[in-house]
């Protein structure tokens, strides 16, 4: 039987930049807590070799329980439920550290059972290891034929669910897309992701959480990057995933509203809210005429201004 929840208002936390960080890498763990990203994911899937990916565990532990975070969101990768290795990921992680986690991160998503037994599995350790102050969200990985068709469900499935990311590396495999698309020379006449991204977002906004558009693998060309986080940023998208810390920046300002765009939105806001107490439903402001639809489209820039404290 498929349950369907609604989410419930989860923590509003930045993920302009989402940096990607090998767990089985203390040198990059060190280097991640000191970056200013918004979010850094501690990464057992794809970056940890089968070998290492208990040990990866204990340094992803240790990591989030020494290393100084600042206001950064915490979140492990962990491997899909398929695998071997999905069920200690959560429960070694979550024993050790759960305390400092908010997040952890599933990838390979293709049906809303999958996130409803994560969803179950944290409730039950989070009672075990006494964990009551801090609810653990979850984000899902969008990377598979059947996720992306499947995708309004899955971002209802849980009121832990915070983010829905699309993961273009395991998409392209999946449908067979050329290899060249992850770094931006498909060859393709046009945005080749242009639907999966738009569905996406759209159904993460349907369901009140966070879009997150996947990473970009040609980590030197910075400036094709900038242009995939602006297309990001045009379409919806809250944020990107950083492979590099060089990158990091640039997803910070692409997916940030400028000073001008922020003070433009609040004299737009404090017109109409003036123009309302006098009885008036539209008003003109800087020879634009300015009303309910206006007001609304503003807010989304009031919103980040706030979360980034601008």
């Amino acid at each position: 039987m498929t349950f369907t929840f609604t989410t419930n208002n989860r923590p509003a936390r930045a993920r302009r930049a989402e940096l990607a960080v090998p767990g089985s890498n203390e040198r990059m763990l060190q280097r991640a807590s000191e970056s200013n990203a918004d979010q850094v994911f501690l990464d057992l899937e794809d970056a940890v070799a089968p070998n290492m990916k208990a040990k990866a565990r204990s340094m992803i532990a240790d990591a989030l329980m020494s290393l100084d975070w600042g206001n950064k969101t915490r979140c492990v990768r962990i491997n899909d439920l398929d695998s071997p290795y999905a069920y200690e990921d959560i429960t070694e992680i979550i024993r050790l550290a759960g305390k400092n986690l908010d997040a952890i991160m599933l990838p390979k998503v293709i049906a809303p059972e999958q996130i409803q037994f994560l969803d179950r599995l944290i409730t039950m350790l989070e009672r075990k290891h006494g964990l009551v102050e801090n609810a653990i969200g979850i984000e899902i990985l969008i990377e598979e034929i059947e996720g992306l068709i499947n995708v309004e469900a899955l971002c209802k499935a849980s009121p832990r669910l915070e983010a829905a990311i699309l993961g273009v590396g395991d998409y392209s495999a999946a449908q067979g897309i050329t290899p060249k698309a992850v770094t931006g020379s498909s060859g393709y006449p046009g945005d080749i992701w242009h639907y999966a991204r738009f569905k996406l977002v759209a159904a993460a906004r349907a369901a009140n959480i966070q879009a997150i558009d996947g990473p970009f693998a040609d980590i030197r060309n910075l400036e094709l990057y900038r242009d995939e986080c602006r297309t990001g940023a045009i379409l919806g998208f809250d944020g990107k995933w950083a492979l590099h810390p060089n990158q990091i920046d640039i997803a910070i300002e692409e997916f940030s509203p400028s000073q001008q765009e922020v003070e433009q939105a609040r004299k737009i806001s404090a017109a109409y809210k003036e123009a309302q107490s006098k009885g008036v439903g539209a008003v003109e402001v800087d020879g634009t005429m300015v009303d309910v639809a206006s007001v609304r489209l503003v807010s989304n820039v009031l919103k980040k201004a706030e979360l980034f404290g601008m």
